[in-house]
């Protein structure tokens, strides 16, 4: 039976419309996972860290698509609740080729500073020249990875999650397969890698706009666009929250990665990529929930149907309070065994890489509310809200913590810093739930 946002959701219907995106989010995040796993068992462990050092440099070009996505969709679901159909696939279009172009300037641009920004982000020799060779490669296809991150919440929005699903599970599917070919069997190393990147994101990026292209059943349609200044600037800024989260967990990872290099050299780095694995699966499911929720949240906040937001606020605490204990719990039992997968080959980075799994899961119990915080005020139109719970979340309070910790904990600083900025972020989200509920009625 099709779930429609006008709907009255309880409990499973929730979860019924949201799992699709969690899914979605989690084969998404499996391009960097699947890549660490082949480069770390079949190039070595420098290669391995390679991967994590660029990688931050694809989630800065991919953020935008963030931005644009999520704030674009909340201003389509509205114009939807409101009633202009038309309207909405103008913006939708709109918003979709704006996309595309950004990421071709991007690409341009990151491919010819890709060896000084490797060297910027702190590798040399052969550890430079790594990145660089996976950098260029994996660079090629961003504008299609920028279109499949918009995409997973126009999807939600077209009322079409299962059919994102199937787009996302074949392209990570794809990568999987690809990794294991390239990278597996044939050796391709960092390239094989980066080319299955590559055509995993044409699959994730291109089979979405044939779709809505074509005349369907969904809300949603591409049609001619027409550019709109107010509705950039509005979706830039409302979801600039989104942007400022992917932008600022970059510049953060940067930061981890030379702190590490610092205090444990490549092995460090290595290690920090092995946990991080695990904190993308984690986060993946999360913000796949948090934006599974906000076009319900978006829609009936232009419907003005505040009993129905107050509902799904509510049960979106309790659900959000499960998954965080579960995913604690589970991160903490899984520790051996991923990363006997990751960095079994060597026995002194396999202990370091577990210790440090169970000191960061710790901050698992608090980041599902503080993840769901700032999509949900996003939803409802309020982009400094948003912001400025991204920005203490993401940035200001992680570089605070690894910048202090390490002095007093050493290298259990690095990997407690989670920890205490997820637990001070919560705090920051509470403040603004109950500060702003008589303004949205959502409480």
């Amino acid at each position: 039976m099709r779930i429609r946002l006008s709907d009255h959701f309880d409990y499973g219907r929730l979860l019924r419309y949201t799992v699709p995106s969690m899914i979605m989010m989690v084969f998404t995040s499996i391009y960097n996972i699947v890549d660490g796993f082949f480069v770390s068992n079949f190039a070595g462990k420098e290669a391995f860290a390679a991967v994590n050092i660029i990688f931050p440099v694809f989630m800065i070009i991919g953020s935008v698509g963030f931005m644009l996505g999520s704030g674009g969709a909340a201003i389509v679901a509205q114009t939807l609740g409101e009633g202009h159909k038309e309207r909405a696939d103008q913006y939708f279009s709109m918003l979709i080729l704006l996309t595309f172009i950004i990421g071709i300037v991007s690409t341009v641009f990151f491919e010819l500073i890709m060896r000084p920004l490797a060297g910027w982000l702190g590798a040399s020799g052969t550890l430079q020249d790594y990145c660089v060779t996976y950098g260029r490669q994996a660079t090629l296809t961003m504008p299609f990875f920028m279109l499949q991150t918009s995409f997973q919440t126009y999807f939600n929005v077209a009322e079409k999650p299962r059919l994102g699903l199937l787009v996302t599970v074949a392209s990570g599917l794809a990568n999987i397969v690809l990794d294991f070919l390239l990278v597996g069997v044939a050796g391709g190393g960092l390239v094989g890698a980066a080319v299955a990147t590559n055509i995993s994101e044409l699959i994730g990026g291109a089979v979405p706009v044939v779709y809505f292209i074509r005349k369907n059943s969904s809300l949603l349609r591409l049609v001619r666009a027409r550019f709109t200044g107010r509705v950039i600037l509005k979706a830039c800024t409302n979801g600039s929250s989104e942007m400022l989260s992917n932008m600022s967990s970059s510049i953060v990872s940067i930061l981890y990665n030379n702190r590490l290099l610092n205090l444990a050299g490549a092995d460090g780095v290595a290690a920090y990529g092995a946990i991080m694995y695990l904190s993308f699966i984690f986060a993946a499911i999360l913000l796949g929930y948090a934006q599974g929720t906000a076009p319900i949240m978006s829609y009936h906040y232009g419907a003005e149907n505040k009993d129905e937001m107050k509902n799904v606020f509510r049960r979106s605490l309790v659900l959000i309070g499960i998954f965080d204990v579960a995913m604690t719990v589970l991160a903490i039992a899984l520790t051996p065994m991923l990363t006997e997968i990751f960095v079994g080959y060597d026995e002194s980075l396999q202990l370091m890489t577990q210790h440090g799994m169970r000191l960061f899961s710790i901050g698992f119990l608090f980041f599902g509310y503080t993840i769901y915080a700032s999509s949900f005020f996003t939803s409802l139109g309020d982009g400094l809200v948003s912001a400025i719970i991204s920005f203490v979340r993401s940035l200001a309070l992680p570089v605070i913590m690894l910048l202090i910790l390490p002095l007093f904990l050493g290298l259990d600083g690095i990997w407690l810093s989670e920890t205490f900025t997820e637990a001070v972020s919560l705090a920051v989200s509470v403040f603004f739930w109950i500060r702003m509920r008589a303004k949205y009625g959502y409480a």
